[in-house]
């Protein structure tokens, strides 16, 4: 059995990224960084052997310390709801720490997320930084909704790796074929959730998408989870996924768990582009 990819994971808020990556068994977290003190706590929590650095313009970086670099950067300045500053901002300028990182570190891999906006608001800087430390890189833009969600949260996926000459014989970790597999998931979930009422929108404006999926379901109305490819996705996992109230009232640090579970990603994508670049190692 091939060895796993060591994985560094960098703005790794409370380990979304990471927990995705390792479901698929091929995929190993040997360092975090992350500035949050809350979030450091769940993650020393659920990774108590893991390193976990504080700040990233400070954390020094070797050669080969890690097969796979992950990072999702912040996104205040390239959002919609912010400034529109872009990567010139004080918080989405952290990129270029993130850029160091894949640069000194020289992994196999790099994956990176952030929200739509990027591909409007500083795309064509990221892929250009990445292609001038020789990296080719590919993007798809994946909603939650895409693994079963009932809502959008549509955020930007970059899988870069090594470009040149010695590489030519490697394929792209995303292919035509995934892209395509997901969106016509990504559709069919929609279709279904419209069909029967179910609006996203809804969904998003109760902010109590557990009681509302159990509501659905008692009345009839059933969401498709992905295509059949997908397969480490339960029928039901969404209908047991903890609702916000549940972190809301009476119990500590509430105001931390709604904003890191805001900040997270969804771990089922990276579980899937995980399982995408194993296929091409």
């Amino acid at each position: 059995m091939p060895a796993r990819l060591r994985v560094l994971d960098l703005f790794a808020g409370i380990g979304g990224l990471s927990l995705g990556l390792e479901r698929t068994g091929g995929f190993k977290t040997v360092a975090f960084c992350e500035i949050d003190p809350f979030c450091r706590r769940v993650l020393a929590k659920h990774w108590p052997d893991v390193p976990c650095a504080e700040d990233i313009t400070t954390r020094e970086f070797r050669e080969g310390e890690a097969d796979v670099v992950t990072g999702g950067f912040p996104c205040q300045d390239i959002s919609f709801a912010g400034d529109g500053a872009g990567l010139a901002g004080a918080r989405s300028g952290l990129w270029r720490e993130l850029l160091r990182a894949i640069r000194l570190v020289r992994p196999r891999y790099a994956l990176v997320e952030n929200v739509a906006a990027l591909l409007t608001r500083g795309m064509g800087t990221v892929l250009g930084d990445l292609a001038e430390i020789g990296l080719d890189a590919e993007w798809h833009c994946i909603p939650a909704s895409a693994v079963g969600a009932p809502h959008r949260r549509d955020r930007v996926w970059i899988v870069a790796n090594p470009g040149g000459e010695q590489h030519e014989g490697d394929s792209p970790p995303l292919s035509g074929s995934f892209a395509a597999q997901l969106a016509a998931a990504d559709t069919d979930n929609q279709r279904e959730l419209q069909s029967q009422g179910c609006e996203q929108d809804e969904w998003r404006r109760t902010g109590d998408g557990c009681q509302q999926m159990a509501d659905a379901e008692r009345g009839g109305c059933e969401v498709r989870y992905g295509a059949p490819e997908l397969s480490t996705l339960q029928r039901g996992w969404w209908s047991i996924e903890p609702n916000v109230g549940r972190v809301a009232h009476g119990i500590p640090a509430r105001v931390d768990r709604l904003r890191s579970l805001g900040n997270a990603v969804v771990p089922q994508i990276p579980e899937l582009l995980g399982r995408a670049i194993l296929e091409v190692r």
